[in-house]
């Protein structure tokens, strides 16, 4: 009996893998001057909107901070869920988040950004620029709308 090989895990495999190291990369090259402020104050994010400031496939996922909540726009689906800021130390944590169900060509990039979006737990603004962190590794950088 001959094995069937499924190449889209592969491919999913490989892409998930080239966004992480292109994250790694870019956290890397931003650390020296962002590190030294995660874990310290932050200005309040509250009724701010963001656009990932990386390029992707297809349309670039937006973030939408409101008091509690967080919504926008994964690359595909639309989401939403709950944020808790502490603005104090910089804290970031999206739970419960959720998205609408549609189908399209790259999902494996909406993938690991909700992915990333759910391990951030710290957060540095830089002027216009908002970057969510895993402890000290940087997992998206956005640009203010």
């Amino acid at each position: 009996m001959k094995a069937i090989h499924f190449p889209q895990k592969n491919i999913f495999r490989n892409i998930s893998l080239a966004i992480f190291t292109a994250a790694t990369i870019v956290s890397c090259s931003t650390m020296a001057t962002s590190k030294s402020k995660v874990g310290k104050p932050q200005p309040n994010i509250s009724n701010t909107q963001w656009t990932l400031a990386d390029q992707v496939k297809g349309k670039k996922p937006t973030l939408v901070i409101e008091s509690a909540r967080i919504t926008g726009n994964g690359g595909c689906n639309n989401y939403f869920g709950e944020v808790m800021i502490d603005r104090t130390v910089g804290n970031f944590m999206a739970t419960n988040v959720g998205a609408t169900k549609k189908m399209c060509e790259h999902m494996s990039e909406e993938t690991t950004y909700f992915s990333m979006l759910g391990a951030a737990t710290k957060y540095v603004v830089n002027g216009t620029t908002l970057e969510l962190y895993k402890d000290n590794l940087l997992l998206l950088k956005f640009n203010k709308l």
